[in-house]
């Protein structure tokens, strides 16, 4: 179906389009300009109303929503997430696993394979993040220590053919034993390299940019920093990411993992074409505060919901986010003072870029994947379209 979103502020990369419109056809962009007129236009016509029209959200890291994990290992589990986070603007997403037993992982990935494309009223699922199982013990915050463990070249190929090619994202600590290895495994393979859940030093960082880590895994969260060796200082996972122009980072920007300060010297140190906004959600996002699970129903940790962030019921540490794109969308402009186009492209080109998919998503351009977002000037989602389909009409 042919349609045109007209009357709307349309959010590019670089600037906003006033009066704007996006014509949209068979699931790509088709038009994008000013001053739409209607004679002659045979289509749908939606008037935004003088609202914004952006790119839809792009989340690289998201464990669940709506009660449900996508450990859980079943198909309701990946639509239902899936579903939830569209509500919030989320037109594109990555599930996310944790540390598991190599059992659950591959029963997870097998209930991937028979969703992925599925069509649903929900986000699409573009491939998987695997957060874990090679991290560092001392850094395993919420993943679960009795699984953590080093890269065996025997069973990471073994979990890549599991897969089934749906890997595009993988998180894991470069200072283990046999990291050098794997970082060039997944750099063949195409992966996403992405260091986290790390105790690393700066030559450990160094060495493993070189060898295809590019990214950060949730910013300041479960990793290294500055240490002092007999009066000597030696710099950790934090202070290597600012020092390596070409690292990516991606951060939790709920208002809570990071406060005000670390988001804006983080916007101001990696600006916004290094830096990605992602949710981190587990289970309890979407729903009311209180006890939840982290991880899988079966196998999962009890964590408690409050104050709009998960914690781990000692409350030591927090265990995932609650939040939705639109939070985080929102938290950078009113909390950490960025300007709006900033703040929609780490939730959207930025992170199509990390994973590669730029060239189809992320950003309003002809010939794209038509995945758009409706929102007012409280950044209050009112419609969410996923390649030219409406999953949500508030």
């Amino acid at each position: 179906m042919k349609r045109v979103f007209y009357n709307a502020e349309v959010i590019t990369p670089e600037r906003i389009l006033h009066n704007g419109y996006v014509m949209v056809d068979n699931g790509k962009i088709a038009e994008v300009g000013t001053g739409f007129r209607k004679d002659g236009f045979d289509g749908e016509m939606i008037n935004a109303g003088g609202t914004y029209l952006a790119p839809g959200f792009i989340d690289i890291h998201v464990h669940g929503g709506g009660g449900h994990d996508f450990m859980d290992g079943t198909k309701e589990a990946y639509l239902q997430t899936a579903k939830m986070h569209a509500k919030f603007g989320t037109t594109a997403l990555l599930p996310t696993t944790l540390t598991s037993t190599n059992e659950e992982l591959k029963n997870t990935f097998r209930v991937f394979e028979e969703v992925k494309d599925v069509e649903n009223d929900g986000a699409k699922m573009l491939g998987l993040h695997l957060e874990g199982p090679y991290f560092a013990p001392q850094y395993a915050g919420a993943q679960d220590p009795r699984y953590i463990k080093s890269p065996s070249r025997a069973e990471y190929e073994e979990i890549y053919e599991w897969s089934k090619g749906n890997i595009i994202r993988w998180s894991a600590a470069p200072e283990l034993p046999g990291s050098d290895e794997f970082g060039s495994f997944l750099k063949e393979k195409g992966i996403c390299a992405s260091i986290g859940h790390s105790g690393a030093n700066e030559h450990d960082c160094i060495l493993a940019y070189e060898n295809g880590f590019n990214h950060i895994t949730h910013m300041y969260c479960a990793m290294s920093t500055i240490v002092r060796n007999n009066g000597y200082r030696s710099l950790g996972v934090i202070e290597s990411a600012y020092l390596i122009d070409g690292m990516t980072v991606e951060i939790i920007a709920d208002g809570c993992h990071l406060p005000k300060g670390l988001l804006q010297l983080v916007y101001k140190s990696k600006g916004a074409d290094r830096t990605a906004l992602c949710t981190d959600a587990m289970r309890g996002a979407g729903m009311p505060e209180g006890e939840s699970i982290l991880g899988s129903l079966k196998d999962g940790q009890k964590v408690t919901v409050k104050d709009g962030v998960a914690f781990l019921n000692d409350f030591s540490a927090f265990a995932g986010s609650v939040c939705t794109a639109d939070r985080l969308v929102r938290t950078m402009v009113n909390l950490a003072e960025v300007p709006l186009t900033d703040a929609v492209k780490m939730m959207t080109l930025t992170p199509a870029r990390i994973i590669k998919m730029d060239q189809k998503k992320g950003s309003i351009a002809m010939h794209k994947d038509a995945d758009l977002v409706l929102f007012d000037s409280d950044i209050d989602v009112k419609m969410t379209m996923v390649e030219g389909r409406i999953v949500y009409q508030k």
